[in-house]
């Protein structure tokens, strides 16, 4: 009886004595902890450049509608102002330090013309495109758009915009932004985009290719 009794007490003593040994614990909570941590440092980090990237994609849409509408008159006395490929060319550039420090690669650019004409129906009276080869670009290449013209694009003009028998600089840019950690953002990669609208600066409309004739046909 006293056999049993005395290993009750020691069993009962190294119950006891386990439950009062708090070596490693620290180890444990830092090992259940630190997976969790690196997720949201991780996370902070992708949603913030992704937040920039954004910005940065806005910030071009603006710039390429802004500096197209700027382009000079075609004569001193013309109703219109006229880019080609190499103007075109220098616009969708300037995207390239815009994005600067991040990969300008992924952004894909389009830049159209929209004529509204007296009933209020927006058309594309040309359009043209650029993506950028690699991060280390320096100059954007031009490609061909997937709007063509005499296309109906009033669905995405915004009414306050539909001003009859006037022109509009129409910029459309998208980037996907994939995040270095995949696994605490899309893997796959997140679109990013918008949109801009300007009206010609220096005349009523801006021609490329001879489109639209000059003077800027308002019918």
């Amino acid at each position: 009886m006293k056999a049993i009794s005395g290993m009750w007490l020691r069993a009962r003593q190294y119950a006891v004595d386990m439950l009062a040994d708090c070596r490693g614990i620290a180890a444990t909570e830092f090992a259940v902890i630190v997976p969790i941590m690196l997720v949201l440092f991780f996370g902070t980090v992708e949603f913030s450049s992704g937040v920039a990237v954004d910005r940065k994609v806005t910030i071009i849409a603006r710039t390429l509608s802004d500096l197209t509408s700027q382009a000079p008159l075609t004569t001193p006395a013309s109703t219109s102002s006229t880019v080609n490929d190499s103007y075109l060319q220098n616009v969708f550039t300037a995207s390239i330090t815009i994005l600067t420090p991040y990969n300008p690669a992924p952004a894909k650019a389009t830049v159209s013309e929209i004529y509204v004409d007296s009933n209020q129906v927006a058309k594309i009276q040309w359009s043209k495109a650029a993506t950028i080869s690699s991060n280390s670009a320096t100059q954007a290449t031009l490609t061909a758009s997937s709007r063509n013209a005499g296309d109906v694009v009033t669905g995405i003009v915004p009414a306050k915009l539909l001003v009859k028998q006037t022109y509009l600089i129409f910029s459309e840019v998208s980037y996907l932004y994939v995040p270095t950690i995949g696994y605490v953002m899309a893997k796959s990669g997140v679109n990013l985009s918008d949109v801009a609208y300007a009206r010609s600066r220096q005349a009523v409309c801006v021609i490329y290719n001879g489109v639209p004739t000059d003077p800027c046909p308002t019918p």
